[in-house]
């Protein structure tokens, strides 16, 4: 195929409002390099990232919960996810699905996924000389993207582009959360934001696990939050969370809490874990400041771990389990790339069950 010069590209001119998520319709299609692959994007989902990177919320001048909104108290020197300047004008957008059309033989022409993370593959295991896709580097906000080939995955699947670009972020993040906490098919799981892209990833990969699997949302969204199969299913917030547990699985306590949240109800999630339960966290949704009584901390013998930057095999572990037909897509809207401020907007509010996507057609 001829490839253009230039291309559609939402391009992120700084941090701020919305109105820094400028439309282009001439931006610069980009020239692939020695050992990196083109790829024409045909779907790219949302992500939390992309928010949090243009308000500048990762700064630690913010205490607040995500919003969409600029935040004054922000500084942009650590105002991304690693906590150091990235430069602008850049595209954002991870969760790539698209077609090859530059590159090896191997892969031209093959339908792909874009692996998130970006290595020193001198030193792949080394978390601090990472990048992520849309953060250190142009990503999927665009209709062509190049990345190194190393990051390309070819994928064999029946599911359409906007349902695979359902994954790459929400599915490799709660996989690591549950890596990182040990699941197995022994434990409890509790899973607060359970209605978003990586709570119901959460759902159903620790189910695949054979754990038993909790979800917390609002009762709007029981219903769809039901599709993804979890063992039970609590309100968002119960006022006495170890009652609801006592409700629906006969015990008030958990082995493993799962969480994304965060914010001001916090403290009821950790009082609920079993003496050397674990807490694991990838996200901090309604908001990062939270209180901690560090006797249950200690006296329960309690693990907590951080889960961000995702080990090498991960996503080609999770390919597998789309080809294999293990796990099922979360798309809860598509919306064309021209209206990425709509769907950007109706991620925020956080009222659809699942992932958003942008597509290019």
């Amino acid at each position: 195929m001829t490839i253009p010069d230039k291309m559609k590209a939402f391009v992120l001119t700084g941090h701020g409002d919305m109105d820094k998520l400028v439309y282009h319709t001439d931006w610069p299609v980009p020239v692939a390099g020695k050992g990196e692959v083109l790829i024409k994007v045909n779907a790219c989902g949302l992500n939390n990232t992309d928010v949090n990177t243009r308000t500048a919320w990762y700064s630690k001048g913010v205490s607040e919960n995500t919003t969409g909104g600029a935040f004054d108290s922000a500084d942009d020197d650590d105002a991304t996810w690693g906590g150091a300047p990235i430069t602008f004008p850049r595209i954002q957008g991870a969760d790539v699905c698209g077609t090859v059309v530059a590159g090896p033989d191997s892969l031209m022409g093959r339908r792909v996924l874009i692996e998130t993370w970006m290595r020193d593959w001198n030193d792949p295991l080394n978390m601090a000389k990472t990048g992520y896709f849309g953060s250190e580097c142009d990503g999927g906000f665009a209709e062509y993207v190049k990345i190194d080939q190393r990051n390309v995955h070819a994928i064999d699947s029946t599911l359409s582009d906007a349902e695979l670009a359902t994954f790459a972020t929400s599915w490799v993040t709660a996989e690591n959360m549950l890596n990182r906490a040990n699941v197995t098919d022994g434990d409890i799981v509790l899973i607060p934001g359970a209605s978003g892209g990586v709570g119901s990833a959460l759902i159903q990969l620790a189910n695949r696990r054979g754990a038993t699997t909790i979800a917390m949302a609002s009762r709007s969204k029981h219903d769809a939050v039901a599709g993804f199969e979890p063992d039970a299913i609590l309100e968002r917030a119960p006022d006495n969370l170890k009652k609801g547990l006592r409700q629906v699985i006969g015990r008030d306590t958990v082995s493993v809490v799962a969480d994304v949240v965060g914010g001001d109800y916090w403290p009821q999630l950790i009082d609920v874990l079993d003496r050397g339960g674990r807490y694991t966290c990838a996200g901090a949704i309604a908001g990062p400041m939270v209180e901690l009584d560090l006797r249950t901390f200690y006296l329960r013998d309690l693990t907590f771990t951080g889960a961000t930057i995702v080990p090498p095999g991960l996503f080609a572990d999770l390919v597998g389990y789309i080809e294999r037909g293990e796990v099922k897509s979360a798309l809860a809207a598509t919306y064309p790339l021209e209206r990425l401020h709509d769907a950007q907007r109706v991620f925020i509010d956080k009222k659809h069950t699942g992932n958003i996507v942008v597509t290019m057609t």
